[in-house]
């Protein structure tokens, strides 16, 4: 697995103060995508240990919430079997830091209820058993808005995966409470 960035201290991507890492690697090509570098599996450097244990210097700061991983696309095959063994140390040893996941693939695609996906994997249920926040869907350009916190389009969702596990319904974060919804001048009727 490559990744094309590591983000100390960033507040865009998730809750509170994060670490965020950018994985390579991306089919799902959406329009005007923000970060399309990482479309390219091999687009920066290899994910080693010493990049690992990098991240992990991170959290020695207790103001850092969490980890978020986005990319690229961190659900294609090669990023997920890169990044199983990561999140699983990353859990064990910082169990009460969250880990935030931004996929363009659905949720339902990712847990195989829509039927085969390419990208549903034996491994994938255990990926999604360790995030704690899922942002699906893939950016829509003609759904873009400035209002909506974590996302770039208001297709996409931000999924409380523990409470969705508990409850086993797809539940919503409640801080989607606070989006805004702003429309252009030209698109009110």
């Amino acid at each position: 697995m490559y990744y094309g960035n590591i983000k100390r201290s960033d507040i865009a991507n998730g809750e509170g103060i994060r670490t965020t890492l950018f994985v390579s690697g991306c089919r799902n090509c959406c329009k005007n995508c923000f970060n399309p570098e990482t479309w390219n599996f091999n687009y920066g450097e290899p994910f080693t240990a010493e990049v690992e244990e990098y991240i992990f210097s991170t959290f020695q700061n207790p103001v850092v919430a969490g980890l978020t991983i986005l990319g690229g696309e961190p659900m294609e095959p090669e990023n997920q079997e890169g990044l199983l063994p990561f999140l699983r140390r990353f859990k064990e040893r910082f169990p009460d830091k969250t880990i935030w996941l931004f996929t363009g693939n659905l949720y339902e695609e990712l847990t195989g209820a829509m039927g085969e996906h390419p990208k549903c994997l034996p491994i994938t249920k255990e990926i999604l058993d360790l995030v704690d926040i899922l942002v699906d869907g893939r950016f829509e350009e003609d759904k873009k808005s400035i209002g909506i916190r974590f996302r770039g389009s208001t297709n996409q969702r931000i999924i409380d995966m523990n409470k969705t596990r508990s409850t086993g319904c797809i539940t919503i974060w409640d801080g989607c409470k606070e989006d805004r919804i702003y429309m252009r001048p030209e698109d009110v009727k």
